[in-house]
């Protein structure tokens, strides 16, 4: 019984409150790299209101806060917030509130005479990857990103018109046998405009399910198992509805709770901390091992503590049918990759400004780029595993 049994993930918009501080904490992160590729950044944004609160420690190139300011702006335009509540407009208040990095992490973390650069902070960090879709993610997060990227692509484009920025969705999937077999149920919640009933809201967000999910997991789901605005009204939404914070969706971030999560969030931090670089280090090293064909299914946990290059520990766990290659797995993932911060850096290209794109619709699953975006989602190191 234990391989029967639902399983839900949810996904937040570009234009949900958290997601909006998420894109602006990047955009700084991916301001400073611009300038100097070894800029340290670790940026918290606020907005309420109709007023957005940037803070956090910087140590790089000289950026004017006005520069940064108008660049908020420019990030709010992008996703399409021009409210009565909160707008890319001057009514929006923006303060920036950057100073420089504290001396004492500097030293920690950088590297000096005969020591390596250390890592940025202690913790865990997981990655992970399955053969439930395509893009070896688990299939409930996988879905759900994508209702509502389709639904942005189109309101942006102008095609899908009365839908705002601000959405939620989260679907639910029914496993057998430890796979996933079809939806049972499917909940959207979309801001929208007042000319806008709720039967409207629904004809226009619906194609975007069967848009985005196979016909066969679709088979069997009724009418009534699909939750669109189920409070029955979603007009005040954004940072004006409620307040956002940066790093507050990292389960969105990451795999829908599909596996486990050290804790810290990625958007607003430069690569040298571990919370974003070994994460996408280690759905990197999970990514190959499950492209490769060595198990179905792969978990990855590093772990760091600051001031210190290499890892404390690497644990790795497979399908259970696998389990007798799992010291395999490690031997080969100690001989060939470098997990320390200046390591993984440089092995996914890391000191790029390649982050603003992350922080909506998921840091994995998404196809890497020519600019180095999403590096850490290809499969180039498959042959390595195929014992």
């Amino acid at each position: 019984m234990k391989n029967n049994y639902l399983f839900t993930s949810e996904s937040v918009s570009e234009g949900h409150p958290d997601k909006v501080c998420d894109r602006i904490s990047d955009m700084v992160v991916d301001s400073y790299l611009k300038n100097d590729p070894y800029s340290r950044v670790a940026c918290e944004t606020l907005t309420t209101t109709n007023k957005v609160v940037l803070a956090g420690e910087v140590r790089g190139p000289e950026i004017k806060k006005e520069e940064i300011i108008e660049k908020v702006r420019s990030c709010i335009k992008d996703i399409g917030y021009d409210q009565e509540g909160f707008t890319w407009r001057e009514n929006t208040k923006i303060e920036s509130h950057l100073h420089s990095q504290s001396s004492d992490i500097a030293m920690g973390v950088d590297s000096k005479d005969n020591k390596d650069e250390g890592a940025g902070d202690q913790g865990i960090m997981f990655g992970y990857a399955c053969k439930e879709t395509e893009e070896l993610m688990p299939a409930p997060i996988f879905f759900s990103h994508k209702i509502l990227r389709l639904m942005a692509e189109d309101r942006k484009s102008g095609s899908l018109k009365g839908i705002e920025p601000d959405s939620k969705s989260q679907v639910t999937m029914e496993y057998e046998n430890g796979k996933p077999v079809k939806v049972t149920s499917i909940v959207i919640s979309t801001q929208h405009s007042k000319e806008l009933n709720q039967e409207k809201v629904r004809e226009l967000v619906y194609p975007y399910i069967e848009k985005s999910i196979p016909k066969e997991f679709l088979n069997g789901l009724k009418d009534k198992e699909v939750y669109i605005n189920p409070t029955g009204q979603f007009i005040i939404g954004g940072p004006d509805g409620d307040t956002g914070l940066t790093g507050r969706k990292i389960i969105v971030d990451t795999y829908g709770g599909a596996a486990p999560h050290g804790g810290g969030a990625f958007s607003g931090k430069d690569p040298t901390k571990v919370d974003r670089s070994a994460a996408y280090a280690s759905r990197y090293l999970a990514k190959n091992i499950v492209a490769s064909g060595l198990s179905e299914k792969c978990l990855i946990q590093l772990s760091y503590a600051i001031g210190i290059s290499k890892p404390l520990s690497i644990y790795l766990k497979l399908a259970e049918k696998d389990e007798d290659k799992v010291e395999a797995a490690k031997k080969i993932i100690n001989h060939n990759f470098d997990l320390s911060p200046r390591g993984i850096r440089e092995m996914l290209g890391l000191n790029k400004p390649i982050y603003e794109i992350t922080s909506s619709y998921g840091h994995f699953g998404r196809k890497p780029s020519s600019k180095g975006e999403f590096s850490w989602e290809k499969t180039d190191k498959k042959s390595l595993f195929q014992l």
